[in-house]
């Protein structure tokens, strides 16, 4: 009988610890940017001197982030750089110098974002994603991930993968919200994807969640105002400017 009692309690302190190693760590993310369909729906005016070059312009622009997490916290922050960086001018995004901190105790969110000239400071609550979870489900990292997908912004679809195996409730940038870290997200208008290349699992010092400080201090609302109202003239590329800037 005692035999059969301690199997539970063996179990509970095995899962336990589980969930405690899967709940510190540092995620390396790699955002990939198709350039070539970023040119194919630029303005005609645009485009037609940008074509000539095309054959120059690599498919894809590359950056890597790093996202490190606890139980109460996470910041995502530029990672190291590219080998070749790409140095086109539509190639640069105003999210390559995002950091994004969060209190999971909270639920809010302290974002530092230069856009352009300009650097914003986003103090606001976690982004709400209404997100659908559907059966599709794949590996990334080494980890089984299951599909969700979602609208931001009232017309920007977004796909997420995410693994339960990882117990918090995360991911790049100010994706977050569902039942486990997220570990790939695709935003098609943006033809670019987050993926997972690596994961290492270690309590991080503390040091590393250093809250972002600088910055025009605005809200999620406030930024878009400000943003949409600033690049109206730019046409096409407007909305996706203000996409970007928002990620």
């Amino acid at each position: 009988m005692k035999q059969l009692i301690l199997i539970p309690v063996l179990l509970m302190a095995a899962f336990t610890a589980q969930a405690q190693h899967t709940f510190n760590g540092k995620i390396e993310f790699e955002r990939r940017t198709n350039l070539h369909r970023t040119i194919d729906q630029m303005d005609d005016e645009a485009k037609e001197w940008i074509e000539k070059m095309r054959s120059q312009i690599p498919k894809h622009n590359v950056h890597f982030f790093n996202y490190t997490f606890t139980p109460t916290h996470s910041i995502y922050k530029p990672g190291r750089e590219q080998e070749n960086p790409v140095k086109f001018w539509f190639a640069s995004t105003p999210a390559s110098e995002n950091i994004v901190y969060t209190d999971f105790t909270t639920g809010k969110v302290t974002a530092q974002k230069q856009v352009y000239e300009e650097k914003f400071l986003v103090k606001d609550s976690m982004r709400k994603i209404k997100w659908k979870i559907q059966d599709e489900v794949r590996t990334i990292a080494d980890y089984k991930c299951r599909k969700a997908v979602g609208v931001m912004y009232d017309s920007v679809y977004v796909v997420a993968f995410y693994t339960e195996d990882i117990p918090a409730s995360g991911g790049p940038e100010m994706f977050s919200g569902l039942p486990g870290m997220i570990l790939e997200v695709a935003v098609p208008r943006l033809h670019t994807t987050w993926i997972a290349t690596k994961i290492e699992y270690n309590k991080p010092d503390e040091k590393e969640f250093e809250v972002p400080k600088k910055g025009k201090e605005v809200t999620q609302k406030e930024m878009y105002t400000t943003i949409s109202t600033s690049l109206k003239r730019w046409g096409k590329f407007a909305d996706k400017a203000v996409w970007w800037s928002l990620l």
